[in-house]
């Protein structure tokens, strides 16, 4: 990297620490003039001003009717408002996937649609999974895995093309083509579930049911997930329905059939 670039690189990480520091002095201070700013940032008002117009622009700050002042804006609801529904969704979905970790002896999961993949929020371990791998924090694929065929299946055709990138294959078994998952999503929303048997990985089994708010859309995906020699036709037979269900209390916690 060069001089120049690496100076680049500082001003930007700088303008951004600055941005937050503005933001968390509305928070503090309610409403705050281009003066007050500069002056606790110790920087020129002009720059001052052209951060705040920035963050204006994003609607995370906006001018009171006194022209002169300015304060957090409602931009800032719809950021936390996703991080509190994620919150919720975990709260609410925490003792249920205990339960059902306890049912079936195997790991259960919450996923997220995040970006072109799926997050996951909370694993639970059950008794069978001496050593489960630890997927909190984590992306994954959505065309090859259950949880990421759930969250798919509640995409409109448009939202779909959007989230769909490359379509790797991480087995023979994985899907890879688009026509094909139309085919499987419309499977899941008909079925109410989605199933993946060694497409992520040779000998994983994982079986996916919708998480959903009070106006009815999917905003999460619970899963069962583990060996295949474990999770045979037989043992499926018991463990989707325990899911589906385990999911649909989840959603009606989170307010789903209850208007």
């Amino acid at each position: 990297m060069s001089n120049g670039q690496a100076d680049s690189a500082t001003a930007a990480v700088q303008s951004v620490d600055r941005a937050v520091t503005i933001l968390e002095l509305l928070a503090k201070g309610g409403e705050l003039g281009v003066t007050e700013v500069a002056k606790d940032l110790g920087v020129h008002k002009s720059t001052a001003f052209r951060l705040i117009a920035t963050l204006e622009q994003r609607g995370l700050v906006e001018q009171t009717e006194d022209r002169g002042k300015y304060r957090l804006g409602v931009g800032l609801l719809r950021l936390a408002g996703a991080t509190t529904a994620r919150l919720d969704v975990v709260q609410e979905a925490r003792p249920i996937c205990r339960q059902l970790a306890v049912d079936t002896g195997e790991t259960v999961n919450i996923a997220v649609l995040s970006g072109t993949s799926a997050l996951y929020l909370d694993q639970v371990a059950g008794s069978s999974a001496l050593q489960p791998h630890n997927w909190v924090g984590q992306h994954i694929p959505l065309h090859a895995t259950s949880n990421g065929k759930v969250l798919l299946s509640g995409l409109s055709p448009e939202a779909l093309d959007k989230v769909l990138g490359g379509m790797s294959a991480y087995t023979e078994a994985t899907i890879t083509t688009r026509s094909a998952l139309r085919a499987e999503l419309d499977k899941v929303r008909l079925a109410g579930y989605a199933v993946a048997v060694d497409e992520l990985e040779v000998g994983l089994t994982a079986i996916a049911a919708p998480i959903r708010n009070a106006h009815g859309d999917v905003i999460a995906s619970m899963s069962v997930s583990g060996p295949t020699f474990r999770l045979d036709q037989d043992k499926l037979a018991n463990v989707v329905p325990a899911c589906v269900a385990a999911a649909h209390e989840v959603s009606h916690r989170l307010g789903w059939g209850n208007r």
